[in-house]
């Protein structure tokens, strides 16, 4: 296929010319990639991996065309080094746990939009529902509670939302009231379960996964989700593999 062809995200040239200072000289191939991949923190890697797929799904869901120059900008922002292998691994995971596909439209200006692999139709299961940078943000909270043992602490989620620019004080442009979103909203749907922690001061809640979790996901497809953000084999988290691969 030709470079200037219309192309998926796992299909991206390495030769791809970019925006104004992101040119086709500055470029790394392949091989520099995997090198400078080396001397990067893999956590900050993968950090940015999550915050690319949370910046696509939100996109997605005003419908907003997204240009490369944005995303270089608002997020891979000093590790533009190893962008095509951040890009990639997104796209990846949009594709395979969301079934979305990132498509350039642009070539020339490198304009991309997601495109849906999944039928539109309504249904129970929670990849199917149209809301999708909602269902970003639930999937990321289930996940991070299942990693963390299966309960996390109101504290450590909220933190770990903030890393991901998704603050609980601040009104977001597609969630609206997040913490309203998340305390309630999800809590209503059955997806999360929030229950004091006994004898704290001031008070602390836990977070768990609700029984409509339970019934529209699974510990698997949810290891395989954070395997691919973080671009290892599930194996790789021991007990939680084990566990995952002992529950229906």
């Amino acid at each position: 296929m030709s470079q200037r062809k219309r192309s998926k995200v796992s299909g991206f040239s390495q030769g791809d010319d970019g925006d104004e200072d992101f040119n086709v000289s500055q470029t790394p191939t392949h091989s520099q990639v995997q090198r400078n991949l080396e001397r990067r923190s893999q956590d900050q890697v993968n950090q940015k991996v999550s915050e690319l797929v949370q910046f696509l799904l939100v996109k997605d869901q005003k419908k907003i065309p997204i240009k490369r120059a944005d995303i270089l900008k608002k997020v891979i922002r000093e590790y533009r080094d190893v962008y095509s292998e951040i890009i990639n691994r997104a796209g990846r995971t949009l594709q395979e746990v969301f079934g979305l596909q990132l498509v350039e439209i642009d070539t020339r200006h490198h304009i991309y939009i997601l495109t849906s692999n999944l039928p539109r139709a309504e249904g129970e299961n929670l990849r199917r529902d149209n809301q999708t940078a909602k269902l970003g943000l639930l999937i990321i909270i289930l996940s991070f509670i299942f990693m963390r043992g299966n309960s996390a602490k109101d504290g450590a989620v909220w933190e770990f939302l903030r890393r991901l620019r998704v603050q609980p004080g601040e009104r977001h442009e597609v969630f609206g009231d997040v913490k309203k979103l998340v305390t309630e909203e999800f809590v209503r749907q059955k997806y999360l379960e929030i229950t004091p922690i006994p004898l704290t001061d001031p008070p602390e809640f836990k977070y768990q996964w609700g029984p409509r979790a339970a019934k529209e996901t699974s510990k698997k497809d949810v290891l395989r989700f954070v395997a691919k953000i973080q671009g290892k084999d599930p194996t790789f988290w021991t007990s939680q593999y084990t566990e995952a691969e002992a529950t229906p």
